[in-house]
């Protein structure tokens, strides 16, 4: 059995961080660059509405995977608590029912997805061929949500623990039989997108056991349920999951209606666009995993209440994500001709592309201060906060700036406009976080002086 105790109590905050956003990028990019592949071998079929089709997929399974990481969120952030409370037997069973009540959730939301998909794809702006082959590749993906939110519990839960090795792994063995089921069912047996969707059904039962194994094994993560715990633990769940997962669904929302502005541009701007989905999370994977690497660091420091800790893994974890956006961005502009011949760019597509491979993508530095604040107010009982961010960001953050990048610029200035709004919401992110941070400060340094005042209380009272 492995040692509960809170390890990120100790040591360097900025080692954490890096580790723990490192071992977890590798995971999260071992799939997305199967997503990435996915695309090459799409792109290779010749056929614009392939791609296209997958870019309005793609929106609306970023949909259904905020549900998930919204519930993820929300294990990571209670287990870590109790973990640094020094409360091991409290942490798995709220493990087990946060796992149980992901399942339940999940299962019912992509029931309602599934029977809504055309509705949904057509919202986007998807029509007549590229609407059928979306709907189809949806329709076998959707199904598998739940054992989705079975291996992103597990992983944040596994996180929680500090044990960041093992959650990358879940997914990257994920990532590994779907890039090797892609060929074999894309072109070998000539399921085209069907073969892509098949793909990432199997990846994510594989993620969703690999995820359980080690928590069962090593971390004796799970306690039998039971009607009374569920019940107890229904409440502290849903506090910080329903905001969580409010926070998260703000991000498809939004995103779905660049999409829909995107196109009016025409098929090649969408495919261009979805091509930029898939380089962004294999570039910035790292950025994506910070929130739920810095989530356990500064919970576990809050529950044991050093609050000087968690002002420190604030700044370390943007300082972290400044550093990774300057050279990822770098990374991006040397890798255009790459680019070129791997996805035969040209026309509209060509130019979006390009523009996001080069000044645009040190712009992803503000969506990295989000992440970091969205952790901080998770974690620090304040999950809200990421609601009320995230929403504003998609909505005031987003619709007016698209609409005006567009009328001056074209399907480039869709992306700019989206970008120029996230840069003023992350500012007001930085700023809402620090006074949360300084809040749990006075009240952890006023603690002592409350529970003196307490006893003298008590001392007269008795007298």
């Amino acid at each position: 059995m492995v040692d509960q105790r809170a390890k990120f109590t100790q040591g360097s905050l900025f080692s954490h961080i890096s580790v723990m956003s490192l071992t977890a990028s590798v995971g999260l990019m071992a799939v997305f660059l199967v997503d990435f592949v996915d695309m090459i071998f799409i792109s290779m079929l010749g056929k614009a509405e392939l791609a296209a089709a997958v870019g309005y997929a793609g929106a609306i399974l970023f949909f259904t995977t905020s549900f998930g990481i919204g519930m993820a969120i929300a294990a990571g952030a209670l287990v870590a608590r109790a973990l640094g409370a020094g409360e091991a037997e409290e942490a798995r069973r709220r493990a087990t029912n946060s796992l149980i009540y992901g399942v339940i959730f999940g299962a019912l939301f992509a029931i309602v997805v599934w029977f809504n998909l055309t509705f949904l794809a057509g919202l986007l702006g998807a029509s007549g061929e590229t609407l059928d082959l979306a709907v189809g590749y949806l329709r076998i993906i959707v199904p598998s949500l739940p054992f989705l939110m079975i291996g992103m519990i597990g992983g944040a839960i596994l996180r929680a623990h500090g044990d960041a090795r093992r959650a990358m792994m879940a997914t990257i063995w994920g990532g590994i039989v779907n890039a090797m089921l892609d060929p074999i069912l894309i072109f070998g047996l000539d399921l085209e997108l069907t073969g892509a969707a098949l793909a990432s059904v199997c990846a994510r039962l594989v993620i969703a056991g690999a995820a359980l194994v080690p928590l069962i094994r090593h971390y004796d993560g799970f306690d039998r349920p039971t009607r009374q715990s569920l019940g107890v633990d229904v409440r502290p769940i849903l506090a910080i999951a329903i905001p969580a997962i409010l926070t998260q669904i703000a991000t498809p929302i939004g995103q779905a209606y660049v999409t829909r502005t995107m196109a009016e541009f025409g098929e090649e701007a969408v495919a261009g666009m979805a091509i930029v989905a898939r380089i962004t999370p294999v570039g910035f994977g790292i950025i994506f995993a910070l929130s739920g690497a810095i989530g356990p660091i500064i919970g576990q420091n809050a529950g044991a209440g050093l609050s000087d800790r968690v002002k420190a893994a604030f700044r370390d974890g943007l300082l972290f994500a400044g550093i990774v956006v300057v050279v990822v961005s770098a990374l991006f502009f040397l890798s255009r001709p790459l680019l070129v011949s791997l996805f035969d760019l040209d026309g509209m597509a060509l130019t979006v592309v390009f523009l996001f491979a080069g000044p645009l993508s040190l712009m992803f530095f503000f969506n990295g201060v989000i992440f970091v604040a969205n952790a901080a107010f998770n974690n620090l009982g304040h999950p809200f906060y990421s609601t009320i961010v995230n929403w504003g960001r998609h909505t005031a953050g987003t619709i007016p700036f698209v609409i005006v990048g567009a009328s001056l610029y074209g399907a480039p200035g869709v992306l700019i406009g989206q970008y120029l709004g996230g840069a003023i919401f992350a500012i007001l992110a930085y700023v809402l976080a620090r006074w949360v941070i300084a809040r749990q400060t006075e009240q952890v340094e006023a603690e002592p002086f409350a529970r003196q005042a307490r006893l003298f209380s008590l001392f007269h009272h008795r007298r």
